[in-house]
């Protein structure tokens, strides 16, 4: 499982870390109307976001998680900071769980 636990919390940080991006980008565009960064930190996040969407769904499935917590952790990556706790609690979750539960 600590295959599938790596790559789940790279790409958390690395999906959270670009939504903040995101997030100035956007006042940027809608604020002071500077649309170039957004144009270019918009399609980059939503790639990553659909990498970390895969990376969830590996975990789950190894992990047995039901479908509404899983989707509950796919959605840590739309709110600014969500991802950072979403990654943490994910963490503690998988390192309890028993080694016998993993053979």
């Amino acid at each position: 499982m600590e295959s599938a636990l790596k790559p789940f919390r790279v790409l958390a940080y690395v999906v959270g870390v670009m939504l903040l991006v995101l997030c100035v980008a956007m006042v940027l565009r809608y604020g002071f109307g500077e649309a170039s960064i957004s144009k270019i930190v918009a399609p980059i996040h939503g790639g990553l976001y659909m990498i970390y969407l895969l990376t969830v769904m590996n975990l789950g499935m190894k992990a047995r998680w039901s479908w509404p917590y899983m989707l509950g952790v796919m959605l840590g990556g739309t709110v600014p900071f969500l991802s950072f706790y979403v990654e943490r609690k994910v963490t503690q979750r998988v390192q309890d769980t028993p080694a016998a539960a993993e053979a």
